[in-house]
């Protein structure tokens, strides 16, 4: 069979559409992988490419988060019209399967990597269930190596994006990661992931560790980092802030090539913790932890949600002064959204807070729901001025084009905020058009 493994689009000159770093979705290389040699693997990322509906395929696999699901949907419908099987998957199709249905021929509910080839068997032979659910989950020794040949050859920040665990040990209320997979934590055999290592390309600069935490469990995170540490590698990934009090992971970290981390500390709130269930995470230690970081020549890169119940108009200034000060490399700057699935999203529907459940708007940078400090549109305007100032020349020489203090990870870090400068000025100008709202 021809198989077309699609990843749709974002909004044209949406807040993620402007964004020129780009990433390459793994799980489409992984059934790559997983797919018996006589079949015909291709994969369309239509943020890169334009979609061929015409082109000869006997089986569209899409998948999509949830502000994607639409245009997912409008896909599906296309090459339903024309004839074509129609598998979706992913995490949105996973928490409405019946809406996905509605536009497919297939779901794929929760993991894939098990079921793939009996979905493609039935398909080979017409027989498609209407949905597919492994029995258990994914068994991560027996992973292929992707296939990222399938990629584009330009387009994306990093091609190497390698798992070495799946899940989380936290349970945070807006967190779609624990809600997929529960609170379960599994890692990867350390020899699998080394034999992946040496699959790459050496000319890919970096490597990007998707896991959602790297360091959930000390022992396989320092069996992982001591392996890494044999290759001259320059990667970074995801972790808890409190990493930063254990100095030998600190120093392994460092000496096996991470040279930034992905860390959610999400409020300077403390009641906005409690509530979110982040009660790992102390406030009083951040400052300490990111100067631990940085003295080790690891760049951070911090998640801070905003619009939470604690939150009210003081949030933003206090967010870019605590920035600032810390002189952080990068940050995701989202607006809390209470994606399907998650403990957010059934607590602020039975408080009749939702805004709109159309699901193009759930992009994290729209308001869909009624916060509690703040009216819509104070929250609004607040998640662009504090994108803005945090993207801007003034807060990028504050921040990490020192001359007195080059640390290593600017080598990543200074063309992502140069990059995001004008991406954020352009989505806000976008935004606006649309919404009706001054310029």
């Amino acid at each position: 069979m021809k198989i077309s493994f699609i990843i749709p689009r974002w909004p044209k000159n949406s807040f993620w559409d402007v964004i020129a770093f780009k990433f390459p979705l793994l799980s489409s290389s992984l059934l790559a992988g997983l797919t018996p040699s006589h079949h015909q693997f291709h994969i369309i990322d239509e943020s890169l490419a334009e979609i061929d509906f015409d082109q000869e395929v006997d089986l569209v696999a899409i998948t999509a988060i949830t502000p994607l699901a639409p245009r997912g949907y409008e896909i599906a419908d296309e090459f339903r019209r024309r004839g074509k099987k129609v598998v979706i998957g992913g995490i949105h199709a996973s928490w409405l399967p019946e809406e996905a249905k509605a536009h497919s021929d297939s779901v794929a509910i929760g993991e894939a990597d098990e079921v793939w080839v009996e979905i493609l068997e039935d398909a080979e032979k017409g027989t498609m269930k209407p949905f597919y659910r492994q029995k258990e989950r994914t068994d991560l020794s027996h992973l292929p190596i992707p296939r990222r040949n399938l990629f584009p050859p330009k387009g994306y920040l990093f091609h190497n994006l390698v798992q070495t665990t799946r899940g989380c040990p936290y349970d945070c209320e807006f967190c779609s990661v624990t809600a997929l997979h529960g609170r379960t934590y599994r890692m990867r055999p350390v020899s699998e992931v080394e034999k992946e290592i040496q699959s790459l390309e050496r000319s890919k600069a970096y490597i990007f560790f998707i896991d959602d935490n790297l360091v959930g469990n000390l022992s396989h995170a320092k069996e992982l980092l001591t392996m890494l540490s044999h290759y001259r590698l320059r990667w970074v990934s995801q972790g808890p802030i409190h990493i930063a009090e254990n100095k030998e992971m600190v120093s392994l970290m460092a000496k096996a090539g991470c040279h930034g981390l992905f860390i959610g500390f999400e409020s300077l709130r403390e009641e906005n913790l409690s509530l979110m269930g982040k009660r790992i995470n102390r406030i009083e230690a951040y400052e300490k932890g990111i100067q631990a970081l940085h003295d080790a020549g690891i760049g951070v890169y911090g998640s801070f949600v905003f619009g939470y119940d604690y939150d009210d108009l003081s949030v933003f200034d206090d967010f870019l002064e605590f920035a600032e000060r810390n002189q952080m490399e990068g940050a995701f700057l989202p607006l809390l959204t209470p994606f399907p699935g998650t403990r957010i999203y059934q607590r602020l529907k039975q408080e009749a807070r939702f805004l709109t459940e159309d699901w193009s708007k759930y992009d994290m940078a729209t308001v869909v729901f009624q916060p509690k400090r703040m009216t819509v549109e104070e929250l609004q305007e607040g998640f662009w001025k504090v994108n803005r100032s945090f993207y801007s020349l003034p807060s990028m020489l504050k921040r990490i084009f020192n001359p007195f203090h080059i640390r290593r990870s600017l080598i990543i870090f200074g063309p992502m905020n140069l990059g995001l400068w004008p991406a954020v000025k352009k989505a806000e100008g976008s935004f606006r058009r649309l919404s009706g709202k001054p310029l």
